[in-house]
């Protein structure tokens, strides 16, 4: 198994690896481009979809916006992604239908090792988090690796969440706990 799939499956994986970064290195390029580029510019589209394959045309990603691979997000219809979002998709990364993130949301997969001696070397293991329809994140959210929220849910501004959300909820805080049922 070579180190990049190692890293869509899960596993410990160096990100010192040449594919790897190779896969970084053209997404931190397109990045680039984006960045000096509005939603208004007939190349912010075309970029976009270099970097985040089969993106839907009725989904709108507001540069700035940062991501590790791009090919590892999967966008649905009408989802609206505000100003300056960072997505490490080492990991899998799914946004619903109609789905929408307020600007500074992170989305994290990678989780270095705990233990120092292992935190060493060049290595992580990237948990895929999933985002279910209809659901709204607000201003500054970060989802932690291998979070689920569930359909119709809302995440309060500042959220850490750092486990699963059923859907039809409300969940705010750091840590992210749900306050009531929707």
């Amino acid at each position: 198994m070579t180190e990049f799939e190692k890293m869509r499956s899960g596993l410990l994986y160096r990100f010192d690896d040449d594919e790897v970064l190779g896969s970084v290195r053209r997404a931190n390029a397109l990045c680039a481009k984006l960045q000096n580029l509005t939603l208004d510019d007939g190349m912010c589209r075309t970029v976009l979809e270099k970097l985040i394959p089969g993106l839907p045309k009725s989904s709108c990603v507001n540069p700035p916006f940062h991501c590790d691979h791009g090919h590892g997000i999967v966008i649905g219809e009408n989802v609206f992604i505000n100003y300056n979002a960072t997505m490490l998709d080492g990991g899998m990364i799914v946004i619903g239908n109609r789905t929408k993130l307020g600007p500074n949301c992170q989305l994290v997969t990678p989780n270095h090792p705990t233990d120092y001696l292992e935190r060493r070397f060049p290595q992580e293991k990237c948990s895929p988090i999933t985002i279910g329809e209809d659901c709204w994140l607000g201003a500054g959210v970060i989802v932690c690796p291998g979070v689920t929220i569930g359909d119709r849910s809302v995440i309060g501004a500042g959220s850490v969440v750092v486990r699963d959300v059923p859907a039809d909820s409300l969940a705010v805080g750091n840590p992210a706990r749900v306050v009531r049922r929707l």
